[in-house]
């Protein structure tokens, strides 16, 4: 009895043997974690994980050519575009075939916005040749070819036979091609003209207004933080209300705030005349431009960069400080060799969460940018909701989001996601 109590498995108190009573247990356990956490981890993926994908997906998607005039695209398969010749009369047959379907399933037009996205004058084609389409006889013996080219003479033009071959296939790169102001040609990707080059300056300009605004609010943030890391406990409670007063007023009213102050018959150029700064007559334009939109997003993000600093500055101790004054360093090296080291996770922290909010944001640029002074963001917006170009401006936003993960990458390599903290 005692050997075999000494050599078999031991045993639970129900008589299973503890080792799998435990593992069981285990299970449980970490289910009823799953459990606790499910909600989270499904509002994340229907709220985030789901949008990126979808915009990655849009970004590329372009089945609505193959979709909407599949017989036509299969015609085209054995046509050159750089022979110089239009299609042959089964194309043009199979394309009045594929018309009459569409417009019967009122397609056709979404078909000519997509195609005008690469060639202007598209969709109008498009809608006018639907209508005549729908009432031709496929079965007599007519010239499909001279009857389109009679319809409108854009049929006999090579580029729109091109077009409609280029942006056959479901998946394609023309959205991203776009996007950094290239464009599919006869013999690739080739560079758009001049004219039409605007969004490598609106990624760059959105980059250079991010990084400005992040610097301003470390620079007027970094000594707001220090005054209230230093302050007795209920006058820094007192001024951090001031600090969170902005998150209490809506961003609209402040950034409208801004606009009646910036504009040229605005408070700081009637103070500025007034005080005899500036003449009457050369008031300082200081509204739709960079200008106006950097001083607006400094103010409404720089609670953003205080209060990471403020809870990194509180953990600081000031018995640091005055070790180095004993030991004879002056005001200055006592702050610069000794305080300043230990804020700068602070600041790390402040920079991302600012750098990140303002490369997106939109609202402020909108009201108070002007031509100058908006970001890519507003451009993505717009072919969301004016243009309707929902491929352009997912391929614009998977390079933004591709961009700040790469900048995200870069500031990991140099400063160290480890050293960024919110204090403790």
């Amino acid at each position: 009895m005692s050997d075999q109590t000494t050599n078999g498995p031991v045993l639970a108190a129900d008589g299973t043997p503890l080792k799998r009573s435990l593992s069981r247990a285990l299970r449980m356990q970490k289910l009823r974690a799953l459990a606790l956490i499910a909600p989270l981890l499904i509002f994340v993926l229907l709220t985030f994980i789901l949008p990126i994908a979808d915009m990655l997906f849009r970004s590329v998607e372009n089945q609505i050519v193959a979709d909407t005039i599949p017989e036509t695209v299969e015609a085209l398969a054995d046509w050159d575009p750089a022979s110089g010749t239009l299609p042959d009369e089964a194309v043009y047959a199979a394309l009045a075939a594929d018309l009459q379907v569409a417009v019967a399933a009122k397609t056709h037009t979404r078909l000519g916005s997509r195609l005008n996205y690469e060639l202007t004058g598209a969709s109008s084609l498009f809608r006018k040749s639907g209508r005549k389409v729908k009432r031709m006889d496929l079965d007599a013996d007519i010239s499909f070819k001279d009857a389109f080219i009679d319809i409108d003479k854009d049929w006999g033009e090579i580029e729109i036979w091109r077009t409609i071959k280029t942006y056959s296939p479901s998946y394609t790169s023309g959205y991203f091609l776009n996007a950094v102001d290239m464009q599919k040609g006869a013999d690739g990707a080739e560079q758009r003209p001049e004219n039409q080059q605007i969004y490598l300056k609106l990624f760059a300009r959105t980059l250079f207004m991010s990084l400005v605004i992040t610097g301003s609010c470390i620079l007027l943030g970094y000594p707001v933080a220090w005054i209230l890391a230093n302050l007795p406990t209920r006058s820094a409670n007192l001024l951090m209300i001031l600090v969170l007063l902005p998150f209490w007023t809506s961003l609209l009213v402040r950034t409208s705030a801004w606009k009646v102050m910036l504009q040229q018959q605005g408070v700081i150029n009637d103070t500025l005349v007034w005080l005899g700064l500036v003449a009457d007559d050369a008031r300082l334009v200081m509204i739709n431009n960079q200008f106006g939109t950097i001083v607006a997003m400094t103010h409404i993000l720089l609670p953003f960069m205080i209060l990471p600093m403020y809870s990194v500055m509180q953990t600081i101790p000031q018995t640091y400080v005055r070790a180095a004054k004993s030991l004879g360093a002056t005001n200055w090296t006592a702050f610069w060799r000794v305080y300043f080291p230990q804020s700068v996770p602070g600041i790390g922290a402040g920079s991302i969460l600012v750098f990140i909010l303002s490369i997106g944001y939109y609202i402020t640029p909108e009201i108070v940018g002007g031509n100058t002074g908006t970001f890519i963001s507003n451009r993505i917006a717009y072919h969301i909701s004016s243009s309707l170009n929902w491929g352009l401006a997912a391929a614009l936003g998977s390079i933004l989001l591709a961009v700040v993960l790469l900048l995200y990458y870069a500031y990991d390599k140099i400063v160290g996601i480890d050293n960024v903290k919110l204090g403790g």
